[in-house]
């Protein structure tokens, strides 16, 4: 099953570091990337596959939103069939 993490928030060194630490201790793949720095925000969204991950879907939205309170940012997972139907004309 694949998902669409977002991250945004005030730039800061270490936010993709920390996020990829976060997402590989849970067996999850990142299966594309992308990120910007926009003024003095910054803004990423990954596509993962959480097939393996050791965490049900759920579990992992409360401990992204967790990790994000910790450094920051704003972090929110949802199953890739939510977000496209969410962002679709």
């Amino acid at each position: 099953m694949r998902a669409v993490l977002t991250v945004v928030g005030k730039d800061k060194t270490g936010i993709i570091a920390k996020v990829s630490a976060f997402l590989a201790e849970r067996k999850i793949n990142i299966l594309d990337i992308s990120q910007t720095i926009l003024s003095d925000y910054f803004a990423m969204i990954m596509l993962v596959d959480v097939s393996s991950s050791t965490e049900p879907l759920a579990v992992l939205s409360e401990q992204c939103s967790a990790l994000g309170k910790s450094i920051g940012m704003s972090i929110l997972v949802q199953h890739e069939e939510i977000f496209n139907a969410m962002h679709s004309v």
